[in-house]
Formats: C-alpha cells, sequence, structure tokens
C-alpha cells in the first residue's frame, strides 16, 4: 500500500529527493510522495509522468497495479488511467486521479508541481443531432458521462424504468446491503450533476415502443422523442420462482435498489433466511445476510455450488468458505413450496424462513428490440462497434451480443465493468471515432474476505488447470478448450490476472498460455 497503518508515506520524496532516471526502467513504475500525498512515477519512453495513486473508484492501490504501456490498471475492479492525465479511460472508474508535473535534472527526475486533466478536444464532426439512451442502469450512465466528456453539446436523454437514478449496482447485494456502505456511495452521480451537464433523466418511465424507421421512442407517459442516435442498454430482470407460495410478501428478488431496502428492511424483522439459487448474487446475498446476523439456508439444484462458472476445485473452496461462516447448504434439491414462515424443499425437508431470497438467474430485456425487428440470436446482436442491424441504434449491457475479439465467437456476459465499457464504446462511436470494442470481460466476486476475480469467457471447457493453493487462497484456475485458455479465475493473483487480461485484449493467446504455464 502506498501508506502505511501510521499514515507514512513510502518511497522517496519526488519533490526534493528525485529519483534516478536509472531507477525507472522502461514501463516501470516507482512509488514515492510530494508534498504530503502519495505520487506514483511511471516511465513511458523518455518521459516520465506522474499520478495519484488511488483509483477513484473504490480506492485500488495503483502502484500494486500494471502498467500496460498506455494505462495504469487498478489490481481491484480493473479501471484503467491515462499517466499522461491522470483521466479515466475505462470503467469502473468515472473520476481522473490528481496528475503531476516531472522534469529531468540530470541524471535524475522531479516532480515539481500538479497539473490539470483537461486536454483540448477538436470540435466533433457530424456528431448527431440528439442521443436517446434506453436504460439507466452501467451501460446508459457510462454512455452519457462519456458523451458529455466528449464534449457532445446536444440533447441526450435517458429513459430509466427505475425509479432510482443511476447507482452502483454491484454493491446492492455486497456491502449496501450488508450493512457496511453508507447511502452516499450508492449513487454514480449527485442530482445536480444531471441539471449541470444537461442530460434528461427520465426515471419510473418505460419506452413502450422503438420507431427504426421514424427514428423515434414512444414512452409510456405518451411522449414522442426523435432521436439522432439510440442506445440500447435494457438490462435483464430476474427469472421468476414458480411454485406455491412464491408470491408471498416475504419472498425477494435483488435486481435494483428498491429490491436492496426492501430486503434491509425485512432483515429487522426476520431471523432465518432462505437463499434460492448459488449464484454469484446468491452466495453475496447469503454474505451479507449473515453479517446482519441472520441463519441463512442456501437451497440449489447444483451439487457445488458456481460449479458451471468456476469449475469443481474453486466451487468447493466457495462452499467451504461460506460454510465457515455459518451458511448451510441444501444442494442437489429444489423449492417444493414456500409458506409464511418455511420453505419445504423437494426431499421433503422443511427449513424456517421468514426472510426468501431467490436469484436463479436473468434473462435479457430484448422485446422492444425484438418488436422493432432487430437481429435478436440469444441478445441483441451488434457488430465489432456494437451497432445494431437497425442505422442509428446501438445496443449495449446485458442484452448485448458482440463478437469477442479473443474468443473469436459471439458472446453476451452480463457483468457490470462489461455494461460500463460497453456504454462508453459505444458513446465514442456514436460521435463517430469508429473504435472496435477489444475488451476482455471482467469481473469480480466478493465472498466475506475473499474476492475471485474472473477475465475472459468460458461458456464451457475439458479442462482447468490450477496453478497456486487454492486451500491457502492463492491460486489460479485457467479454463482451456483444445488446448486454448478461454478465461482466467484467480484469488490473490492480480498481477498474473491483469496481464492475461491484456494479452487477451491483444489477441495475444501464446502471451497468455506463456502467463498462465508461469503462474
Amino acid at each position: 500500500m502506498s501508506e502505511t497503518g501510521g499514515g507514512q508515506l513510502s518511497g522517496p520524496d519526488v519533490g526534493t529527493e528525485g529519483v534516478a532516471l536509472s531507477e525507472l526502467r522502461e514501463g516501470a513504475m516507482l512509488l514515492g510522495h510530494f508534498g504530503g500525498e502519495p505520487v506514483l512515477l511511471i516511465r513511458k519512453g523518455n518521459a516520465v509522468h506522474g499520478m495519484g495513486t488511488k483509483c477513484t473508484h473504490y480506492g485500488g492501490p495503483l502502484e500494486q497495479g500494471l502498467f500496460d504501456g498506455t494505462t495504469v490498471r487498478c489490481p481491484w475492479h480493473r479501471a484503467c488511467f491515462r499517466p499522461e492525465t491522470g483521466k479515466a479511460v475505462h470503467a469502473p472508474a468515472i473520476d481522473p486521479v490528481p496528475c503531476y508535473t516531472a522534469e529531468r535534472r540530470g541524471d535524475r527526475v522531479f516532480v515539481t508541481g500538479t497539473k490539470s486533466a483537461a486536454v483540448a478536444r477538436a470540435p466533433l464532426e457530424a456528431p448527431p443531432a440528439s442521443v436517446v439512451i434506453v436504460g439507466g442502469g452501467a451501460a446508459g450512465f457510462a454512455a452519457a458521462e462519456m458523451l458529455r466528456r466528449l464534449g457532445y453539446q446536444q440533447p441526450v436523454t435517458m429513459i430509466s424504468a427505475d425509479d432510482a437514478g443511476p447507482y452502483d449496482r454491484p454493491n446492492i447485494s455486497k456491502d449496501y446491503l450488508a450493512g457496511t456502505a453508507p447511502e452516499e456511495w450508492i449513487p454514480l452521480r449527485a442530482p445536480d450533476w444531471y441539471r449541470d451537464t444537461r442530460i434528461d433523466l427520465l426515471t419510473g418511465r418505460r419506452v413502450v415502443r422503438l420507431r427504426p424507421d421514424a427514428r423515434a421512442v414512444e414512452i409510456d407517459d405518451g411522449r414522442r422523442l426523435e432521436y439522432g442516435a439510440l442506445l440500447l442498454a435494457t438490462g435483464a430482470s430476474p427469472i421468476r420462482l414458480d411454485v406455491p407460495g412464491a408470491q408471498l410478501p416475504h419472498v425477494h428478488y435483488l435486481r435494483t435498489l428498491r429490491d436492496s431496502r426492501t430486503i434491509i428492511e425485512r432483515t429487522t424483522k426476520a431471523r432465518h433466511a432462505v437463499v434460492v439459487g448459488a449464484s454469484f448474487i446468491g452466495l453475496e446475498v447469503a454474505a451479507s445476510l449473515r453479517a446482519r446476523n441472520l441463519e441463512v439456508h442456501v437451497v440449489a439444484p447444483e451439487e457445488i455450488p458456481m460449479q458451471r462458472v468456476l469449475g469443481v476445485e474453486l466451487g468447493r473452496l466457495v462452499r467451504e468458505v461460506h460454510e465457515q461462516h455459518g451458511v448451510k447448504f441444501h444442494l442437489g434439491q429444489t423449492v417444493a413450496t414456500i409458506a409464511e414462515r418455511s420453505v419445504t424443499l423437494k426431499n421433503g425437508s422443511r427449513l424456517d424462513a421468514d426472510l426468501v431470497v431467490v436469484g436463479i438467474g436473468v434473462r435479457p430485456n430484448v422485446e422492444l428490440a425484438e418488436q422493432a425487428g432487430l437481429r435478436i440470436e440469444r441478445g441483441v446482436l451488434v457488430d465489432e462497434y456494437l451497432r445494431t442491424s437497425a442505422p442509428g441504434i446501438w445496443a449495449a449491457g446485458d442484452i448485448a451480443r458482440w463478437p469477442d475479439r479473443y474468443s473469436g465467437s459471439a458472446i453476451r456476459v452480463e457483468h457490470w465493468v462489461v455494461a460500463e465499457r460497453h456504454g462508453q464504446a459505444a458513446a465514442r462511436n456514436m460521435l463517430g471515432e469508429t473504435q472496435p470494442y477489444t475488451a476482455a470481460p471482467f469481473f469480480w466476486s466478493m465472498h466475506y474476505d475473499m474476492a475471485i476475480s474472473y477475465v475472459g469467457y468460458a461458456h464451457e471447457w475439458d479442462e482447468v488447470k490450477i496453478a497456486g493453493s487454492i486451500p491457502d487462497r492463492n491460486c489460479l484456475a485457467a479454463y482451456r478448450k483444445n488446448g486454448k485458455t478461454l478465461a482466467v479465475a484467480s484469488i490473490n493473483r492480480d498481477v498474473d490476472s491483469m496481464k492475461i487480461q491484456v494479452a487477451m485484449e491483444r489477441g495475444d493467446v501464446a502471451a497468455v498460455e506463456s502467463i498462465v504455464e508461469g503462474s
């Protein structure tokens, strides 16, 4: 970390002592401090750049990250920052880190002060007359923010079925649900930001029809909006449990901030919770409810939690971690009926339950796209620029199925960082940048004090190569098919994971295999 527990700064004072240029090899990062603040020095060619060390997403330590030759990547959630400007160029971070001026004096480099992240931009060529964004989640917000960041001045309207403005959705099953994240962490931006940036945010409203022929949308309040460019980011909806009692008031799903608040309110009176489904969301909910001292039972049809995504070995570890925290598993089982204070399983077992949370998967909300005649194939099909089959319409997030550069196949991924980066890429391409989307999918999942990072995409595999020690929670699992690593899950192997992610984004299969073999 950049600071010790006592607040002492690490490394040299790069303002008064400087640092020898020989200590900064090409592509290296060095931690120091300037004016009482930690500073990260990065050498890029003959230039040395200084930037802040704390990621503006969750405060991750950038000095423990990776400089990939262009950006500095946060080890926690893979936000990317440009060392020349401090700007956050890839989500999940949105805000820049501080940026510092550096100069050479003989064979040493000194930081001399701070500098603005502002960069002069050329006027946009032929921007769309207006942009309408259907969806107020990760992809929709990231697109709106990027449009304004790139200097787009025309009307932007975001239409969201949610009754809240864009918020940190991963947190509603993690720290917020557990009671360890304050309310002010949840909104992605304060309400004033939308006013100041002239983004017209319509919450609690649904688009009921797309009119690609007229470049217009129809809203459930009777309004009709025309657009120059449209982003479809309608997300996904939870799959509902279809058993007797599933409609009882103590049975909940977790998809929105309102859902999380409702569950939190229920925990003030509940003692016994049953979580239906051993997905990432289900198990994160289980951990959060244990943090609130509820008895928690998890019911799922699989024999090993998350085996379909993580394989047998890591799935067993996840179960073990949850059991160490008091979660009781009922695997190979499904729910038969739900009563006011109990859940009965198919095998006849009865579990006390005054709170039931269901997490058995989601379905992409493709109805609007389907009705409008867009090409659908297990999601809304888009090209490498996230354009749909209809002119002027892009799609992003949970609904989008795009051609993945590394795997060579079309994939659809339901993860927060993917949705944010989709939104950012779609915004750039709406403004004419024509940048293909090449980011490797990434997600993280927290299970008490254990974080699992996952890069790539493996729908199926024929081999799992394990490096390191699973019992010590320091390991890497590579999911391979026909000898090619498609995805990698890791625990406390952040640098290797980031290097693999960079190699995947470059389409460098040999580099991926080399890192996996050397781990």
